[in-house]
């Protein structure tokens, strides 16, 4: 009797440890992919990214997300991640990830770029000015066709 509660026990933990970690681990909001050469988005507030940009020569771009947006999820785990997406952009732009409802910057750059879905991208010039807005899920081409053209 020992022997088969024993034998229970310990298949109960086998069963467990082999299936827990792989259901887990499948669902995509737990998934992490991590690509070397996306986007460097930097924590900072709009006005020192617009001091950066004057003083580097380049443009803003901000990603305008919120943390319930399955599109802006998206973007974050593939299009950003685009090894050829972030070479451009980092070269060429201070990146921002601005969350909309959280971030000291969030409902201001809502209301002065009139945000009203999300994901809402912003390419900005030097001294805060919009050159571009972009609203929902772009790819990688549209991105990169957008950064080459300003």
């Amino acid at each position: 009797m020992k022997y088969s509660l024993l034998l229970l026990i310990i298949a109960a933990f086998t069963f467990a440890a082999f299936t827990l970690p792989e259901s887990r681990s499948s669902a995509p909001e737990n998934r992490k992919t991590v690509m070397a050469g996306g986007i460097k988005f930097d924590k900072m507030r709009l006005e020192k990214a617009m001091e950066e940009a004057k003083a580097s020569g380049k443009m803003i771009f901000i990603d305008v997300h919120t943390t319930w947006c399955g599109p802006c999820k998206e973007m974050a785990r593939t299009t950003f991640q685009s090894e050829e997406v972030g070479k451009i952009f980092n070269k060429k732009f201070v990146n921002l990830k601005i969350d909309a409802e959280n971030d000291a910057d969030g409902k201001d750059i809502v209301k002065t770029f009139n945000v009203s879905a999300y994901p809402t991208l912003l390419f900005l010039k030097a001294d805060g000015k919009l050159a571009k807005k972009l609203v929902g899920k772009q790819s990688e081409e549209k991105l990169l066709s957008i950064a080459n053209g300003l």
